[in-house]
């Protein structure tokens, strides 16, 4: 079971490269710092996927760690094939819930100012920068459920590590 983890996490890591990599060379080569909108919230989601996929696999193998340490004659039972895959599904199915509700709060948002963003890859900051109205809202959402995706992760692994 830790092999499927660790193979996922190693997915993950090729996910973040080829998220910001690709652009970032771009720019560097063309001299043009210039990004679409869609283009730029597609990295949004992409790299906030990746984000939320990482705390939740990692709270996921956490979990593999404290059944193997704690239970290590009833590991197989508890933690077979099945009960691993569906673990792992659910961690790249939340980190994707978590970026679309991220990037659908922003996309909402009227834009009137200037497309620059100082930055080599897109994120939600700069981008509530750009906002004709008020962002208060999206900067709550945003900090409520990056607290709670990250206080519940990093509780969950700890408690499991303690």
């Amino acid at each position: 079971p830790m092999y499927l983890f660790l193979w996922n996490l190693s997915l993950l890591d090729a996910c973040y490269i080829s998220v910001t990599v690709p652009k970032m060379l771009h720019d560097l080569v063309s001299e043009n710092g210039a990004i679409s909108f869609p283009g730029c919230f597609s990295q949004v989601c992409c790299l906030l996927s990746s984000v939320g996929v990482e705390f939740f696999l990692l709270t996921a193998m956490a979990y593999d760690r404290y059944v193997a340490i704690c239970n290590p004659l009833r590991y197989m039972m508890v933690m077979n094939h099945t009960v691993c895959t569906m673990l792992a599904t659910a961690s790249w199915l939340c980190g994707f819930f978590n970026s679309l509700i991220q990037t659908a709060l922003v996309w909402r948002l009227p834009f009137c100012r200037s497309n620059i963003i100082h930055h080599f890859f897109c994120d939600i900051p700069p981008l509530l920068l750009l906002a004709c109205t008020d962002t208060s809202p999206n900067e709550l959402a945003m900090l409520l459920v990056g607290g709670v995706v990250g206080f519940t992760c990093s509780l969950f692994t700890i408690v499991s590590y303690g």
